[in-house]
């Protein structure tokens, strides 16, 4: 079947998809009644099916275990065939809103690939193959009664399936506007177009045979790499428009959440209103930021009666014709923070108790720019010194 005897080119993608399948798994456990998250499953189980059953090591393995030559052929060519009709059924239900006819063209997928896979296993039990072929079956028996039929089916099913996929996604490719999406419809037509790549050497090699040619070598060593690629790349395909989206919100939250970091940990000393309850570090990310947020949040509502709002205003004029309009309010908003917090250790409110609500109002209107500036201590030392300064003639005068 393969003529690759290292198994790391096996190993690899085989990982990195049965990875992506413990990962969904989760996901399928709380949401199987989604057919989306349901086909994406099987057809993640599938993929991974076919490259375990196709390694070398494997299939020596089966024929050991089960007694039967070749035993691994009918099973890593009905898992194949069910990894492309979830794959086709998939693409449909992408393309097509729900509909009595998306239904019927479904169910006709499901029936006729299914009738394939029992045909493999009809034409395998009818051959006569005895001799065990780890890498070149499909060459060895390529003029073997039933074992021919054998393994022109699952080639031709492959080729068909592959081919009505990357016609679809062609056809569909311009109208396709969410990027998520259209990544996934690329990494698609890569994989199809590798899957087709691996027909049409596996065909060559095959007609070689027939015609007393010995070109084996595409078979057993050019096809393999192909068939790798697609089940990864149709994988991925199929992931990227369901993961791509989460993962973004991870990164976005997760850069959220340390740069609210300098901010959070200021504040903290003051405790929240109302005490939350405590999130680990393994807690989802989203659950941390919230709490982050509603604690920065409640104890600026402590702070609220400490703000200087002229404070507050000059350390903005001071900073704004050097840093501009929106850093210059996230540094003023730093300085008014630092003297909140000594006025709040030191129990002297502000007398101007309206003017110190709007200033708390204008701080938490943009936290994560404030918090930006708390990262540097000695920019908001400098400029509350400065400020300090400029004040003092004024208060004197």
């Amino acid at each position: 079947m393969t003529a690759l005897h290292f198994h790391i080119p096996y190993a690899v993608p085989t990982v990195l998809l049965a990875t992506a399948l413990v990962v969904k798994l989760p996901t399928f456990a709380r949401a199987w009644r989604d057919p989306d998250v349901r086909a994406t499953t099987l057809l993640l189980t599938f993929a991974t099916a076919v490259l375990v059953v196709i390694t070398p090591v494997n299939i020596r393995r089966l024929n050991e275990l089960t007694g039967v030559p070749n035993i691994a052929s009918p099973w890593a060519y009905s898992f194949l065939t069910a990894f492309c009709a979830t794959g086709l059924t998939m693409i449909i239900r992408w393309r097509e809103e729900p509909s009595e006819r998306r239904r019927r063209r479904m169910r006709r997928i499901y029936w006729v690939y299914a009738g394939v896979v029992v045909a493999l296993w009809g034409t395998f039990l009818l051959a006569h193959a005895p001799e065990p072929r780890i890498y070149d079956l499909d060459t060895y028996y390529a003029s073997t009664p039933w074992m021919r039929e054998h393994i022109l089916l699952y080639i031709t099913a492959h080729m068909v399936s592959s081919l009505v996929a990357a016609s679809m996604l062609w056809r569909w490719f311009p109208e396709v506007t969410d990027r998520w999406l259209k990544s996934g419809v690329v990494l698609l037509q890569l994989g199809f177009a590798s899957g087709l790549l691996f027909d049409a050497a596996k065909l060559t090699a095959i007609a070689a045979r027939w015609s007393g040619t010995d070109w084996d070598a595409l078979s057993t060593r050019m096809a393999p790499p192909f068939a790798l690629m697609e089940a990864a790349l149709v994988a991925l395909g199929f992931l990227v428009p369901q993961v791509g989206p989460s993962l973004h919100k991870w990164v976005r939250d997760g850069r959220e959440h340390r740069r609210l970091r300098p901010l959070w940990r200021a504040v903290r000393v003051l405790g929240a209103s109302a005490a939350p309850a405590r999130l680990g570090r393994w807690a989802p990310l989203d659950l941390r930021l919230m709490q982050r947020r509603q604690h920065i949040h409640d104890a600026l509502r402590l702070l609220n009666p400490y703000f200087d709002p002229a404070l507050y205003q000059q350390a903005y004029e001071a900073a704004l014709p050097e840093l501009g309009e929106a850093e210059a309010g996230g540094v003023a908003g730093a300085v008014a923070v630092r003297a909140a917090l000594d006025a709040h250790r030191a129990g002297a409110p502000q007398a101007d108790g309206a003017g110190a609500a709007r200033t708390g109002t204008h701080v938490s209107a943009d936290i994560e720019s404030v918090s930006r500036a708390l990262k540097r201590p000695r920019t908001i030392h400098t400029l509350r010194r400065r400020v300090a300064r400029t004040e003092s003639p004024i208060a004197h005068a």
